[in-house]
């Protein structure tokens, strides 16, 4: 995303796939802090939003006059400030880029289709990827990251790693980095995630998750020496463990496949959902310590290994 497309103008984010809305807010961030790396930035709940508060966090500081603000939840708009909005959005601050994230539905509908006829405003659609086009989206990927993923390539990884859009976009982002300007064949991704000698990440997550210590570990150390990138590894394992957490909060899938639906029911018998808040906060902890560089990345997994697996059973 281009700086040019983001302030002065209103980036209006809709649609239920998180995964794709959460990126679109992130590569908005950072065209504005690419622009001006002292550029402020801020978030607020729309439902928390008047004409007062929108002039607060648009208006130029003590420190930047450049600013990024994101409001979430657009569908929580009171109706009392929907004007103050649309006003601004005929005319953003030139030095200030508005972002928008509407989580889909029809609510706040009203004010999607106000927002649409203003000029300044740029929708940004994030519609949920169906089981069947994950092989497309693959490719795309790929093609975002100045890659070349054969279509029978994306079919073959997209069995291997599943229907969870983050572990498809790590897989294919480690694919690129392994493979610059090279074509990713079949081969290639086979090499990596195909048949048992190529160990699927997501594996070690459901051997974790299923409290099974000494078979994640095993796993665990096996794909690590086979050079298995750390942090696409964790991806897998907050990916399974953020499905399952949404299957005992009661938000099932209806697009997931059968036997994932399965096996998070066999899994969720053993969980509380503050077993799985509790599980959620060391994956947190584990990404921000990798991201940090951490100095021994193998300990990091291994100690969520343990910590995750021993939370099974635990109601408290």
């Amino acid at each position: 995303m281009r700086v040019a497309e983001v302030l002065g103008r209103v980036v209006l984010v809709t649609g239920k796939e998180e995964f794709l809305a959460a990126r679109t807010v992130a590569d908005a961030k950072d065209a504005v802090r690419g622009h001006d790396p002292e550029a402020e930035f801020s978030e607020a709940a729309a439902a928390e939003l008047t004409l007062a508060t929108l002039g607060e966090l648009a208006a130029p500081s003590l420190f930047s006059s450049v600013r990024c603000v994101v409001v979430r939840a657009l569908e929580d708009l009171p109706d009392e400030s929907v004007a103050g909005l649309l006003d601004y959005a005929a005319a953003p601050a030139e030095d200030v880029g508005l972002v928008l994230v509407h989580s889909g539905g029809a609510r706040g509908s009203g004010v999607l289709t106000k927002l649409r006829k203003c000029a300044g405003v740029t929708e940004m659609k994030s519609a949920e990827i169906k089981p069947w086009e994950m092989p497309e989206f693959a490719v795309s990927e790929a093609k975002r990251l100045g890659a070349r993923l054969d279509k029978v390539a994306a079919q073959v990884l997209t069995d291997a790693v599943g229907a969870d859009l983050r572990s498809l976009s790590a897989a294919v982002d480690q694919l690129a980095s392994d493979f610059p300007g090279e074509r990713i064949d079949e081969e290639k991704v086979r090499r990596y995630f195909g048949g048992r000698a190529e160990v699927k990440n997501y594996e070690i997550a459901d051997a974790i998750l299923a409290g099974q210590r000494e078979r994640a570990l095993g796993e665990l150390r096996w794909s690590l020496e086979a050079g298995t990138s750390e942090v696409y590894i964790l991806s897998a394992i907050a990916a399974q463990t953020r499905s399952l957490a949404n299957h005992v909060g009661g938000n099932r899938d209806k697009g997931m496949p059968a036997w994932k639906a399965r096996n998070l029911s066999k899994q969720a018998s053993g969980w509380s959902p503050e077993g799985l808040g509790r599980a959620l906060q060391e994956i947190a902890r584990a990404d921000a310590d990798l991201k940090g560089a951490a100095s021994d990345a193998s300990y990091t997994l291994e100690r969520l290994v343990l910590t995750v697996a021993a939370l099974r059973d635990h109601r408290r």
